[in-house]
């Protein structure tokens, strides 16, 4: 009995052009500006490499006895992470550098807000290269921001390997300041990402929902010897010698690899969609709340035939994001803190948070 060897998706450094673009950007505009102006913009940046790395999950015994008991031993490579990168932005009140140096595995929420602790020009650049249980992912993100009083003007890049999310997102938005904690924005973004929605396997379903799998590996080069009950590989390899493992192990991955190749063949598509937005910011030493969010409830239709209006049948759909930190010192022992963020694009989400408490013995 033998099974198909699963394949990681392979990465997209293409994607690596928008934040090429945005580095050129920021570049002429700061050989065109002053000295003193170009020592301005980077103060306080923080240029950082690291590497880490450690065990994965313990390897794994197969057995198998169709031809006697025989043991295969499947090995998880040791996962890692090498990360890279240049920062600046200021960090707000309840922001704590607890080390000594940026290694890359700090986790700022705040990032992610609309507006930053200060006024001005801020960057980050970063990316992170990682092997976890034996797939590779590749995590960048890329954002150019300014805060004025009156307006904010953002650029981004994000590639979330293991939430497979990616896009290049600009937005342009009017400030109204109700007071100094509290402010609503509203304008404009566009966004460039993959056809999101799109079914590379809707030709190939039945009416009763089956699908004709055969068919697909067949159309992908694989072979099959039905008098022997042999399954092979585009390469010639024997890869199935029974219609269960066929089923069971190779025709997923057929379907896997089919889908990620089609995706990667399309075009990239625009999105120009309305947005909202607020942030509120509120700092003492024992009570802090930082929150924000950006809702985009109605987008511009297209004539692109992979529009996500394809998939919604025409319909508006809303996306948004949304950050929330709090903390609270209810005296000198005890402490409680709630921090994450949530992101919902293209009905397709990703989001982390962080809760708890502290307790000091005095």
């Amino acid at each position: 009995m033998t099974g198909g060897e699963a394949k990681n998706k392979p990465l997209d450094f293409t994607a690596v052009l928008y934040a090429a673009i945005m580095l050129l950007v920021f570049l002429l505009a700061s050989c065109t500006a002053s000295a003193q102006t170009l020592k301005k913009t980077f103060k306080f940046a923080t240029f950082y490499t690291a590497f880490s790395g450690g065990n994965s999950v313990a390897d794994d015994n197969i057995y198998s006895v169709t031809n006697g008991l025989q043991t295969d031993v499947v090995e998880t490579p040791f996962d890692y992470s090498i990360t890279a990168g240049v920062r600046k932005i200021a960090r707000f009140g309840y922001e704590n550098r607890a080390n000594v140096f940026y290694d890359g595995t700090e986790k700022s929420y705040s990032d992610a807000a609309n507006i930053g602790k200060v006024k001005g020009f801020e960057f980050l650049f970063e990316a992170d290269w990682r092997r976890q249980q034996g797939r590779n992912f590749l995590d960048q993100d890329y954002f150019l921001r300014y805060v004025a009083k009156n307006w904010i003007a953002k650029a981004e890049y994000l590639q979330d390997g293991f939430a497979d999310v990616e896009y290049f997102e600009g937005s342009e938005r009017f400030r109204l300041n109700i007071n100094n904690r509290f402010s609503f924005n509203i304008g404009m973004a566009q966004r460039i990402s993959e056809p999101y929605g799109y079914n590379p396997l809707e030709q190939w379903v039945l009416p009763n929902n089956d699908i004709h799998y055969t068919n697909l590996a067949l159309q992908e080069g694989y072979t099959v010897d039905v008098q022997a009950g042999e399954y092979f590989a585009p390469d010639g390899t024997l890869v199935a010698n029974s219609v269960d493992v066929w089923e069971q192990v190779i025709i997923p991955q057929v379907i896997n690899d089919y889908v990620a190749k089609k995706r990667s063949e399309l075009p990239s598509v625009w999105n120009y969609s309305l947005v909202l937005g607020y942030d509120y910011y509120k700092y003492s030493k024992e009570f802090w709340v930082h929150s924000w969010a950006s809702v985009m409830p109605y987008h511009l239709k297209t004539d692109d035939e992979y529009s996500y209006f394809e998939t919604t049948e025409g319909r508006q759909w809303i996306d948004y994001g949304a950050g929330l930190i709090f903390g609270w010192r209810l005296n000198k022992s005890l402490g409680l803190f709630l921090e994450g963020k949530y992101n919902k694009y293209w009905n397709r989400e990703w989001h982390d948070f962080s809760v708890g408490l502290n307790y000091v013995i005095l």
